[in-house]
């Protein structure tokens, strides 16, 4: 199932883009995009500015920074390498707390039911993309099953 903004349910549901509103941190997030593009932003006031768009804004808002010069991202005020463990616990605890706050977003992965996700938009080369396809695609693949488990459990 390859996801994308303009796809149909669930698929364009699951897309970065999709508004979907919680707290991180302390921190309003109103869109994944808005968090990811916000990473780039080394200022903490712009960055939280960037937390709360959506879509098509955020991405726009971040298309100029050029992160990728020094593989550098930014959050609470810290760098943090792109290609770090610390990184990857952060994308990993973003996205289960998107999960954990929103109902929604957690039918909408359960509607996926045991497909494949790909994201063919997406780049593959982590020093040129804040998110992979892999690394998109794999948490989505990963929560999916852990709410499975819950599912079962109850």
């Amino acid at each position: 199932m390859d996801i994308g903004s303009g796809e149909t349910y669930p698929a364009g549901a699951l897309s970065n883009f999709t508004p979907r509103p919680f707290v991180f941190h302390g921190f309003i997030i109103n869109s994944m995009e808005g968090f990811l593009q916000g990473l780039k932003f080394k200022n903490p006031e712009m960055q939280q500015h960037v937390f709360t768009l959506v879509g098509r804004s955020a991405k726009y808002r971040g298309s100029r920074k050029k992160w990728y010069k020094e593989q550098t991202l930014y959050f609470q005020g810290q760098a943090i390498s792109r290609h770090s463990q610390e990184y990857q616990q952060l994308l990993d605890e973003v996205y289960a707390t998107m999960f954990d706050n929103n109902e929604k977003a957690r039918r909408t992965l359960l509607a996926t039911c045991d497909a494949v996700l790909t994201h063919s938009l997406g780049k593959n080369d982590p020093h040129k993309t804040v998110l992979t396809e892999r690394e998109f695609c794999s948490r989505l693949m990963n929560i999916r099953d852990k709410l499975k488990t819950q599912e079962k459990e109850r």
